[in-house]
């Protein structure tokens, strides 16, 4: 990497451990899940050890052979060359566009809860969830470029807002089925997954719930003794996230009828229905603001941490130098952090700018789980091929060496790619599927060519630069 002015130190173990928490727990998957019967609780199993298991092992190895700012990009720049660098980056940093608005929308959705039935008229209301969104977006993008001091309280509150409504949740859950006994009734038999096509779509969604936990390796200049802080903040991230999943999604599917947690709402439905049973109906409140601040603390974690890799490239000199440029009061990459903000407010713009328009957005966002797992692809043939490579002694290493850790990467891959198929896969009611597979294939050739364009550009210029 190019030299460049250091970045702050700023975020500690404890500041790690709850962006873990904040960027990968959302509440919104317990809900989803809990929709599918007691067999889900097998796929969030296979998902843990199949998938986030070899993700976090590899996170960990990657990020102690390379500390530095840039988290995947750097490690796939460092296995595979620049070329593959650059459009790793680029892929990751546009598939998390649409992710903003979905998740400040659901934010949106969730707040509503709190101030009764008036509020609820708001729904239907495009330009409510419009101006949450961008006006969310432009706090965090306003605090992310003032400091990590600033960014990272948003992201710690953030994660409050995942941890103290799931652990009412579990709580009310037991207390309910001690009352009142199971809603679902549970047998050897529904706990085994059935294979169809629906199901394994629906699948490839429990894996895209424990996607990012390489999310704060992009600002490893910024973290105090990665190389020690990150491998414990990663155990003890992953201890919390499957506890929650796992729990949140029993506590919900145990109680209630699918029906009463289904649709965008469902946590929150759930919430209510439980509290209200147990006589603690004054409980919706402060867990439908918690809940809120979990989509945001989502959002600012997701923008602050994937706006460190345009930063980078522009020090690398693809992209244009502006965005390598260091804040000289803040020690912030505030070109590229306010850059990353306005297109993601852009992003929400276009969702409500017309019928055209809103049919081109929720294309995108169909297509966000083949997007964000592409990266995938390139950080677990990373881990492979740098097993090749000596280790210094201060490299922490996969348990077991070489053989695990190529064992571990490959399980990974495996499960990307099969993920990535599933998600191309059009929903059960989608009235022309061959179209609507030929769409999503069509747009992540045009995501792809598109980086491949910026590359070529980038390097031209960046050779002129350099000459």
């Amino acid at each position: 990497m190019a030299s460049h002015p250091a970045l702050k130190r700023g975020i500690r173990f404890r500041d790690l451990v709850l962006f873990y928490v904040v960027v990968v727990l959302s509440v919104r998957w317990t809900a989803m899940a809990a929709t599918a019967g007691p067999s889900i609780l097998v796929v969030w199993v296979a998902a843990l050890f199949c998938f986030f298991i070899p993700l976090a092992a590899s996170v960990m190895e990657l990020s102690s052979r390379h500390p530095e700012e840039g988290g995947i990009y750097v490690w796939t720049r460092e296995a595979f060359g620049d070329f593959s660098g650059f459009l790793c980056a680029f892929i990751y940093w546009m598939s998390n566009l649409p992710f903003f608005a979905g998740v400040l929308y659901f934010g949106a959705a969730s707040a509503l809860f709190a101030f009764g039935p008036q509020a609820q008229a708001l729904s239907a209301s495009p330009l409510y969830y419009m101006a949450f969104s961008v006006f969310w977006l432009a706090v965090i993008t306003a605090l992310n470029v003032l400091g990590v001091d600033a960014g990272k309280w948003l992201n710690n509150i953030g994660a409050l807002g995942s941890l103290l409504p799931l652990t009412v949740l579990i709580l009310l859950g037991v207390a309910s089925y001690w009352r009142f006994g199971p809603a679902t009734p549970v047998t050897a038999a529904s706990l085994v997954p059935h294979w169809s096509l629906n199901n394994a779509v629906f699948w490839s969604s429990v894996f895209f719930a424990f996607s990012a936990i390489e999310a704060a390796s992009a600002m490893g200049d910024e973290i105090q003794n990665p190389r020690r802080n990150v491998p414990l903040a990663l155990l003890v991230g992953g201890c919390i996230l499957a506890i929650g999943y796992i729990g949140g999604t029993a506590a919900l599917l145990f109680t209630l009828p699918a029906q009463a947690v289904a649709g965008p709402d469902g946590f929150v439905n759930g919430i209510a229905l439980l509290a209200s049973r147990l006589g603690f109906g004054w409980m919706l409140v402060p867990m439908a603001l918690l809940v809120a601040l979990n989509a945001v603390g989502g959002a600012a974690a997701n923008l602050s941490s994937t706006a460190r890799l345009p930063f980078v490239v522009g020090v690398d000199r693809y992209l244009p130098p502006a965005f390598g440029w260091i804040h000289p009061r803040f020690r912030t990459p505030w070109i590229a952090i306010a850059s990353y903000g306005a297109a993601g407010m852009i992003v929400v713009l276009l969702g409500q700018a017309g019928a055209s328009v809103r049919s081109a957005y929720e294309w995108l966002v169909s297509m966000s789980v083949i997007s964000l797992f592409l990266p995938y692809l390139f950080l677990f043939s990373a881990m492979i091929r740098l097993q090749g490579r000596a280790a210094g002694p201060e490299v922490r290493r996969v348990p077991g060496g070489k053989p695990v850790a190529i064992g571990l990467a490959s399980m990974g891959l495996a499960s990307t790619v099969i993920t990535i198929v599933l998600s191309v896969i059009p929903a059960g009611d989608e009235a022309n599927k061959p179209l609507a597979v030929a769409k999503v294939l069509s747009a992540t050739a045009v995501l792809v060519g598109l980086g491949v364009g910026m590359f070529v550009v980038g390097r031209v210029k960046g050779r002129k630069q350099r000459s």
